[in-house]
């Protein structure tokens, strides 16, 4: 980092990433800070600088070895930063640069005995909520949230139709019988959709009679809109509950739909099929708006990994003259970017609710859906591009209607 850097740095001010203190603190002060950065996406501190962005300079004797022991001590799991001290930023006064990068695990201050966690919100470093706690061991792949327990669901919560199928149809493996009730808790405990407070939130998720009586945003919002835009005038809103898993007999047809068969219908009866001539024989060939395996794909992408804790807002399917959106609630897991999706890359926040849509075949093995059936799909069906767009706490997939 150059002189220059720095007063670029200090010049814009403190911000999500940038912590200015001057080098009288107190070492669990400095870990806080340290902290609060690796919980987020890392930052820098500036020893030696005031708030105000002037330069007090350093003064403490081995700064370098008080850093180092403040950030193994204070700080569990410790933290190795990195270290650099700025010689003669203003004449006679030299600075440390300590920077540390996002955490792969969630770090806390340890001091007075006790365990606290701290997050980076704007210019201030504050002790994290039970909600945003939640939050970040999951970003971080240390806490499920499809494996915690829904407050007051229980056996008779879940849909014995749907378990029957799953077990016996899909799984293939013996049964309890309907009135061995213990028999049935031990394999839903063994298979992740029980614990031993209740139904886990995948458990009501997948195989519930009736999921939105615990979870709300357990469905899919439809809508079909006549122009480019939303409109109070649309052709079609529907809001979509029930279970993800379907219904079967006992040749394997769908006699119940789920929540994919559900989207997917609505997106059929709204989305228009074009017809024309073969040439050699006149036959009609048709020809729908978005080619079905992009759509299902799509839709079983957004119900796989979508953040439940968000509890506010469902999935969305939105159908415009010009372009179908489907908009999954919270960020991509485990570091995914939309690029690595399209190559790609497998990480999942819902690791039981995925192996169970695998178990069903609504996705491949491989992981491939996004490159495979949505992208390569589309350029076939069209030739365009599909959209992969994360903003804020949403993830959108856009397909084109094309011309």
């Amino acid at each position: 980092m150059t002189h220059t850097d720095i007063f670029e740095i200090i010049r814009n001010g403190e911000n999500s990433g940038v912590e200015f203190k001057r080098d009288d603190i107190q070492n669990h002060d400095l870990a806080k800070e340290l902290v609060a950065f690796s919980n987020l996406e890392g930052g820098i501190v500036l020893l030696g600088v005031e708030d105000d962005g002037s330069i007090s300079g350093i003064t403490r004797q081995n700064i370098e070895e008080w850093v180092m022991t403040a950030c193994r001590d204070k700080v569990r799991p410790a933290l190795i930063p990195f270290y650099e001290l700025m010689r003669d930023i203003e004449p006679d006064k030299d600075i440390a640069v300590i920077k540390v990068l996002r955490g792969y695990d969630v770090h806390t201050l340890w001091h007075n005995n006790k365990n606290s966690y701290f997050i980076r919100v704007g210019t201030q470093s504050r002790d994290a909520t039970p909600e945003e706690l939640e939050r970040l061991f999951q970003q971080r792949g240390s806490f499920r949230v499809e494996l915690r327990p829904v407050s007051g669901a229980t056996l008779e919560d879940l849909d014995m139709r749907r378990l029957k199928n799953y077990f016996r149809h899909v799984r293939k493996q013996e049964i309890p019988s309907d009135d061995d009730k213990n028999a049935w808790e031990t394999l839903l405990f063994n298979t992740e959709i029980m614990v031993e407070e209740g139904v886990t939130v995948a458990g009501v998720l997948l195989f519930g009679i009736n999921p939105n009586r615990f979870l709300p945003q357990a469905g899919i919002d439809a809508s079909a809109f006549p122009q480019i835009n939303k409109d109070y005038a649309a052709h079609e809103r529907s809001s979509l509950r029930g279970p993800i898993t379907p219904l079967l007999d006992d040749s394997g047809e769908i006699v119940e739909a789920g929540l994919v068969e559900q989207a997917l219908a609505f997106v059929q009866r709204n989305t228009a099929i074009s017809g024309k001539l073969e040439e050699n024989g006149g036959r009609r060939q048709e020809k729908p708006s978005y080619p079905h395996e992009a759509v299902r794909e799509t839709i079983v992408n957004a119900i796989i990994h979508r953040d439940y804790l968000l509890s506010s807002t469902d999935i969305e399917v939105s159908i415009f003259k010009d372009r179908l959106e489907v908009i999954s609630p919270g960020r991509l897991p485990n570091g995914i970017t939309p690029e690595r999706m399209r190559s790609g890359c497998r990480a999942s926040r819902n690791q039981l609710i995925k192996d169970v849509m695998r178990d069903y075949r609504y996705l491949e093995h491989s992981g491939m859906g996004i490159p495979r059936k949505v992208v390569k799909c589309m350029k076939e069906h069209n030739g365009t591009d599909p959209g992969l767009i994360e903003t804020g706490e949403q993830f959108t997939i856009r397909l084109h209607k094309g011309t």
